[in-house]
């Protein structure tokens, strides 16, 4: 498993809990995307959030906010600020206690911590100046207002490019991934989900979400090549994640194993359209993707961690993906 260096220090800035937001219904707040969960439908089983993902996306690139006007708290007049935790939700001090590498290594909060240190200190290497963090990585239970509107836990974990933020109630790890949807367990799946995401702002800053014009599902849709390039730079990090320093120069983490790369590509099996249509009783539909597949998912993700270059993970321009 994932070994931090006990000498590395941690930086909080970016990493909050907005404590709980009291449950609520399905928000639209899936901005860039996210591992989202599967609903039963009247159709054939598969999720309800299926081709939602898309039109909030297209919404958000043509200037529209999803859920202004729609009652609840959606409308950027009620959005929790993540550089303010007076606003909607206070915040606690979850993350009070995450110091070092070695709190890292004997907590799954600090943990969270340690790899979004490693993720932006990976991506504001390879990527230079064109690089800026994410605003904020955000847990939550229940419910949250985010810049793409209210979203509840049904959404599974997300990012919102509107206010640059990742979002995730970290239950989904035991009860959707593992419980409802027979994944892996163990702390690396997480930190592929959350690769993934940080993923979607990279994609954000280099301009590929802008190429993602339609509301088109399938495997070879724009919607799919987005979320597929995602896996993509998760498997990049991976490869590189135990170069990665805190700001003193500091490896962050040790080591990596095999098993941990393991544990990322069941996950990225248990997370792939037609693995869910399946799981929820539905028959494969592959014009209603919206991720890719458990072997695109898969594939993408060691073309990351294989390549480790941001030309192989162009998902864009690959003929097919």
């Amino acid at each position: 498993m994932v070994r931090f260096n006990p000498k590395a220090r941690l930086d909080q800035s970016r990493v909050r809990d907005a404590g709980s937001g009291g449950g609520g219904g399905m928000g639209g707040g899936l901005g860039g995307g996210g591992m989202r969960i599967p609903i039963p439908t009247g159709k054939g089983g598969i999720g309800g959030l299926i081709g939602v993902i898309l039109v909030v996306v297209v919404t958000l690139l043509l200037g529209g906010n999803p859920l202004s006007g729609g009652g609840g708290t959606g409308g950027l007049g009620n959005v929790y600020s993540p550089s303010r935790l007076s606003d909607q939700q206070q915040g606690t001090d979850r993350y009070a206690g995450c110091k070092t590498g070695e709190d890292a290594n004997n907590s799954q909060d600090c943990a969270r911590v340690a790899i979004e240190n490693s993720l932006t200190d990976y991506w504001g290497t390879e990527l230079g100046g064109k690089f800026r963090p994410e605003k904020a990585m955000v847990t939550f239970t229940g419910s949250v207002d985010t810049g793409c509107g209210a979203a509840s836990s049904a959404v599974g974990p997300f990012y919102c490019p509107t206010d640059e933020t990742i979002y995730l109630d970290t239950t989904f790890f035991d009860d959707v991934l593992e419980g409802q949807l027979g994944g892996p367990d163990g702390s690396f799946v997480e930190f592929y989900v959350l690769a993934h995401e940080y993923g979607h702002h990279i994609s954000n800053l280099l301009g590929y979400m802008g190429q993602v014009r339609s509301q088109q599902t399938g495997p070879q849709s724009d919607g799919v090549r987005l979320e597929l390039q995602a896996d993509c730079y998760a498997g990049m990090w991976a490869k590189h994640a135990t170069t990665t320093e805190d700001a003193s120069g500091e490896k962050l983490i040790l080591d990596l194993t095999q098993d941990d790369i393991n544990q990322a590509i069941e996950a990225a099996k248990s997370v792939g359209d037609d693995y869910i249509q399946k799981r929820s009783g539905g028959r494969v539909n592959e014009e209603a993707w919206t991720h890719g597949s458990s072997a695109q998912r898969q594939k993408w993700f060691m073309v990351g961690f294989r390549e480790g270059t941001l030309e192989a993970c162009d998902t864009f321009a690959a003929p097919k993906v």
